[in-house]
């Protein structure tokens, strides 16, 4: 009950905010975090701690698609609230394991130490419904500009969904490049969502359109395709 008392609990940022800045030891060196990343995307994620079960398989998955996130401008950085040298042992440990065909897996992109929880704290990793001296399972999509996107929180029992987050980060930069929306279950190519008509004479307009590229269901809901 005390360690309860004593803990200081940050509020989580939300989307839109600037993601808080810290410096931090990484199993790749330091970082000035968000200010080394400037002009990438970057995914931040937590893990509750080294040597357990589902974060394992989860670094192995995001460790082989490290070349398909950097292909999309995205840059990787997790986190655990063990230390540098328990992070190390760990890594090392994973190449000795083969998983869905994955074997001899190197992480090359940085893990932070946060043994005292001073970054975890800062994005409201530490939720004391599910525990006191544990990061649960976050996910922190941040634009080039250092802006917080998007949002994802899990159980500390659940893997996440690696093929979402990149599709979340896709869909986010097709949005910032065409000023357009993405509907449900998006893939790159399929058609987006034109914004909503602002004003009773637009929406005549679109209705009546005859151009091939654009599909409307109702005034509100416009698709056009993609072509980029």
């Amino acid at each position: 009950m005390d360690n309860i008392q004593n803990t200081t609990y940050h509020r989580m940022p939300l989307i839109g905010d600037k993601a808080p800045e810290f410096e931090a030891v990484t199993t790749q060196g330091p970082i000035n975090f968000p200010a080394d990343y400037k002009g990438k995307w970057v995914i931040l994620f937590s893990h509750p701690a080294d040597f357990t079960p589902v974060c394992t398989t989860e670094f192995m998955t995001f460790a082989t698609m490290a070349d398909e996130f950097k292909a999309i401008n995205t840059e990787l950085v997790g986190l655990s609230v063990d230390s540098l040298y328990a992070h190390i042992a760990w890594l090392r440990r994973i190449q000795e394991i083969e998983w869905k065909g994955m074997k001899n897996v190197e992480v090359m992109f940085p893990l932070i130490e946060d043994i005292r929880m001073e970054v975890s704290n800062k994005y409201g990793m530490i939720q004391p419904g599910q525990s006191n001296t544990q990061a649960v399972r976050a996910v922190f999509v941040i634009d080039p500009e250092g802006i917080i996107r998007t949002i994802l929180y899990y159980p500390l029992t659940t893997g996440r969904n690696f093929d979402e987050i990149k599709r979340i980060v896709l869909a986010l930069q097709k949005a910032d490049k065409d000023k357009v929306a993405t509907p449900a279950d998006w893939r790159p190519g399929e058609d987006v969502i034109v914004p909503t008509a602002g004003s009773c004479g637009v929406a005549k307009e679109r209705m009546e359109s005859k151009d091939e590229d654009m599909t409307c269901l109702d005034w509100f809901l416009c698709f056009k395709k993609d072509k980029n």
